[in-house]
């Protein structure tokens, strides 16, 4: 026979501790919260905030383009030699070279001195009233008023412009000869009359070999001469363009002097 159940009242099993002890464990971990947040709202209103120091930029600044003043010599340059007595002349000189002859020209920079052999074979003429002139004390003290960075250095002009003169010019001698094919050739300015050129001269620092002809063969500006020493200071001249304004505003370097030696 089965057992008999209990007519009483049933009464439930005894509840488990661990909700109690999760609510108490959660409890403690919020008021732990709340207080680390008072404590941290405490300190930040009674630190002070440091200014933070402005960035210094370790970039280059870009400079203003302004022309760049040639640097002066460690010593001071030496004086020009005696200037001319007068720049302007009532016809081209008279022949007085001997193009059998040898002639040099050494131009005398505050750097140094460009050497150049004169050639009068072929320019006879041109030879012979850069001869002139340079006897004639006319380049001395006069600038190189136009330099172009792979072209060459200009002088020669007693205006400083390259509008001045000799007060007359002298006929083209163009040849076949030799060509505007290498740096270091002496050759006379001109305006577009090729029987333009009076004082003026140029020496390349580059081949230039658009101052030929259209052919190519044969030379459109006179050469009568080429340098044989001193080509780096050709190549030293500070460069100047009368065209911009900037670089008209301050003088060429100087041409100290140019003596001629024959033999």
């Amino acid at each position: 026979m089965s057992s008999p159940r209990s007519k009483g009242r049933s009464t439930p099993p005894p509840s488990s501790p661990l909700p109690g002890i999760i609510s108490a464990i959660v409890v403690l971990v919020v008021l732990g919260l709340l207080g680390v947040l008072l404590f941290n709202r405490a300190n930040e209103q009674s630190a002070v905030v440091p200014t933070p120091e402005p960035e210094v930029s370790t970039l280059p600044t870009i400079a203003s383009e302004v022309p760049v003043a040639p640097v002066a010599p460690s010593e001071p340059p030496p004086p020009s030699m005696a200037t001319a007595t007068s720049y302007t002349f009532a016809s081209p000189p008279p022949m007085t070279i001997d193009p059998t002859r040898s002639y040099t020209a050494t131009i005398l920079t505050p750097r140094g001195a460009i050497v150049a052999e004169l050639l009068p074979d072929i320019a006879p003429q041109t030879v012979n009233n850069f001869v002139f002139l340079a006897r004639n004390n006319f380049y001395n003290g006069l600038t190189w008023h136009r330099v172009l960075p792979s072209f060459m250095a200009q002088g020669g002009d007693p205006e400083g412009t390259g509008m001045g003169g000799p007060g007359y010019s002298i006929p083209a001698e163009f040849t076949d000869q030799i060509l505007f094919d290498q740096p270091g050739l002496l050759a006379m300015a001109r305006a577009n009359d090729p029987d333009s050129a009076g004082s003026q001269f140029f020496i390349t620092t580059a081949a230039t070999p658009w101052l030929n002809d259209e052919t190519g063969m044969r030379t459109n500006y006179t050469i009568f001469g080429r340098v044989i020493t001193g080509q780096e200071m050709v190549d030293g001249i500070p460069l100047r363009d009368p065209e911009n304004p900037a670089d008209s505003a301050r003088p060429g370097e100087m041409i100290l002097g140019i003596t001629i030696d024959e033999q």
